[in-house]
């Protein structure tokens, strides 16, 4: 009995230490900076496909509401999806993305936008990659619907 008892002590102290350890980091929401920060992403980000000859085609007769209401989607899509305190009441990407037909140069196009934004903030590599690889789980909602 006493060796089961130290035993589950042991593992409620390791437990502890090892929970206590992963709620210090920071979630990639802080570390990207934030609700300005993805913001002033988005902007840029959503400003290079509005203009770009090949992904603006999905932006065109949009009203300036419809843009805006488009730009606080993304925020919160991203501020949700990186661990911050927004919470995304958009739809699904597979209903919001379906009947665009949105093709495989499309997605890459896209991507290479969002490289570009990401470079142009400085995002550090690590951070970036975070959040490419995010992103990338979204292209079967996205591309080919």
């Amino acid at each position: 009995m006493r060796t089961t008892t130290r035993l589950f002590c042991v593992t409620l102290i390791a437990l502890s230490f090892v929970s206590t350890a992963f709620a210090q980091q920071p979630t990639l929401y802080k570390r990207l900076g934030g609700y300005d920060a993805l913001a002033a992403v988005t902007d840029d980000f959503i400003g290079r496909l509005a203009t770009d000859p090949q992904i603006g085609r999905f932006f065109k007769g949009s009203s300036a509401d419809s843009l805006k209401r488009i730009r606080q989607h993304v925020v919160d899509f991203l501020c949700n999806a990186t661990g911050g305190p927004c919470f995304y009441i958009g739809r699904d990407m597979k209903t919001v993305h379906t009947g665009l037909n949105i093709t495989e140069d499309d997605w890459n196009a896209s991507v290479k936008h969002l490289v570009a934004t990401l470079d142009k903030f400085k995002v550090p590599e690590r951070e970036k990659n975070e959040v490419l690889a995010a992103i990338s789980g979204l292209k079967g909602d996205i591309a080919g619907r």
